[in-house]
């Protein structure tokens, strides 16, 4: 069932609502009403300080928002239609079709990453290291059935479900993570490796090689086996990972000082999971954790902090061009705080201006910056769904 909208789309209304007006209502009872689009419709999610934002991908219109008090994070459901927002006790689906919060929630103490891989989402629940693995392709339909499993000890962690059935699980607890364990299709231990501290983030790479990164490098796993790839420094930290099924290369960020509060890197990480090689790339600026992303034919992308999404070469591993899209800009301290963030759907990339509450839109068969628009409000996190 969908949860009617709020009242709070006064602001909304003033920017072309074009393909689905909404009539908002309060959400304690009533229905919203909307005017069917079609579901292939690309749309993309902002969140912001007091909730959501829709847009329409092509026309950048703001088409629908909702109101969700706190911080709230954004991940593509794996349908091409719902968004699952995640707040303080939740994974809510949104559907962008025709925008609303819906009843399909996953009750979660801390609700964690979403992995989506070989049409199974996987939500992971740091609180209590449960783990829940459903097909999203019913979501439309109310709240899917789900397989559980709870990793021993609670932590930040994050799980993959590959096509085989086996689930890859990190380990770890409140004090510490420490690497991985991949469980078969009944899950009995297959394979473990621990030699991964502070072990975070997932991306899927070609052949179903699943990456997550460590303090000092990164585990690959393939067909039965974990392999280790060392940094080059004592402590080089590769936190987040930008994959794409169809390449064996991995984008990842790169730091080396584990005193810094705030360490403002400014060389990325590309690492070929079929032969191991770890290169680092120097782009002449800092970018953070929302800068990381992967063009339709291989390229790495990263947003800069001089205002640059800087291209990365897959083969050669170095920039071979920039495009200029915003102002220079600085991280803030806080990192829930908004800051310009990368995404890419299709063959558009889309970077938010928190600065200037725009967004602006990149063809990447171009290079160009094809669009922009103005939104009504600051936006954060920024996901989508290709419809």
């Amino acid at each position: 069932m969908r949860r009617p909208l709020p009242t709070a789309v006064a602001a909304v209304a003033a920017v072309a609502l074009s393909a689905t007006l909404l009539t908002s209502c309060s959400t304690d009872s009533g229905t919203a009403e909307a005017t069917t689009t079609d579901p292939a419709t690309p749309r993309l999610a902002l969140s912001y300080d007091g909730g959501v934002l829709v847009l329409d991908a092509q026309s950048l219109d703001v088409v629908g928002s909702a109101e969700l008090d706190g911080f709230t994070r954004l991940n593509p459901a794996g349908d091409d239609r719902h968004v699952l927002v995640s707040t303080g006790n939740s994974f809510t689906a949104l559907d962008t079709t025709e925008p609303a919060l819906t009843d399909v929630t996953f009750e979660a103490k801390t609700p964690g990453h979403v992995v989506r891989h070989d049409g199974k989402t996987v939500l992971f629940d740091d609180g209590t290291g449960l783990v829940r693995v459903f097909d999203p392709a019913g979501l439309s339909e109310g709240t899917p059935d789900t397989t559980e499993f709870t990793t021993p000890e609670a932590h930040h962690g994050v799980a993959v479900e590959l096509s085989d059935g086996s689930l890859l699980t990190t380990v770890g607890n409140e004090d510490e993570r420490t690497g991985i364990v991949v469980l078969d299709r009944d899950r009995k231990e297959i394979a473990r490796n621990e030699d991964c501290p502070g072990v975070h983030g997932e991306a899927v790479a070609a052949d179903e090689t699943v990456v997550v990164g460590c303090q000092n490098g990164l585990l690959i796993y393939r067909d039965g086996v974990i392999t280790k790839v060392t940094s080059p420094d004592p402590y080089g930290r590769i936190g987040n990972q930008a994959g794409d099924e169809d390449s064996p290369m991995i984008l990842g960020d790169y730091k080396t000082d584990p005193d810094a509060e705030l360490e403002r890197p400014e060389r990325v990480s590309l690492t070929d999971t079929a032969t191991g090689q770890l290169t680092l790339v120097d782009l002449g600026t800092s970018y953070t954790f929302r800068s990381l992303g992967r063009a339709p034919h291989g390229e790495a992308l990263v947003l800069g902090t001089d205002g640059a999404v800087h291209v990365i070469d897959p083969n050669s591993k170095a920039v071979s061009r920039t495009v200029d899209v915003l102002d220079p800009w600085t991280e803030p301290d806080k990192w829930q705080s908004p800051r310009p963030a990368l995404y890419v759907q299709d063959h558009t990339a889309y970077v938010t201006d928190p600065a200037n509450k725009k967004i602006h839109a990149i063809d990447l068969d171009t290079w160009t910056v094809s669009g922009q628009a103005d939104l009504p409000e600051t936006p954060n996190e920024i996901t989508g769904v290709a419809g």
